[in-house]
């Protein structure tokens, strides 16, 4: 999910509830199960949600598996939150950067299903 997603992010979730096409999810993945994923749904098909990883050049998402049934979507992130990494010191200004960029809402991208139709 790199740009919106980093490696060791900590997210915010919204178990259960709706979620439409745009929103980032956690979801368990169609052939093994006890993985979690957390992809963007494009759109609603009637096998299930097609989802697209933020990244195009990685694998493991629709492209691969298929459309996912919605039993398998958990639930909507809302946020992301950037942990500090023990054990090294900083100085004031990187202490703000990181206060000012640790902790931001993961928005909607309503325009996903048009870049679908675009691939």
């Amino acid at each position: 999910m790199v740009p919106t997603l980093l490696h060791r992010d900590r997210l915010l979730v919204r178990y259960g509830g709706g979620v439409r096409a745009g929103d980032v999810v956690v979801l368990r993945h169609p052939l093994q199960q006890d993985l979690l994923l957390v992809k963007r749904l494009v759109e609603r098909r009637d096998a299930g949600w097609w989802v697209l990883g933020d990244n195009p050049g990685a694998e493991g998402d629709s492209r691969v598996f298929g459309a996912v049934p919605p039993e398998l979507v958990l639930g909507r992130v809302l946020g992301r939150y950037r942990p500090v990494t023990p054990g090294r010191r900083r100085s004031a200004g990187v202490v703000l950067s990181w206060l000012f960029s640790s902790v931001r809402p993961v928005r909607s991208d309503r325009s996903a299903s048009r870049r679908l139709r675009a691939r």
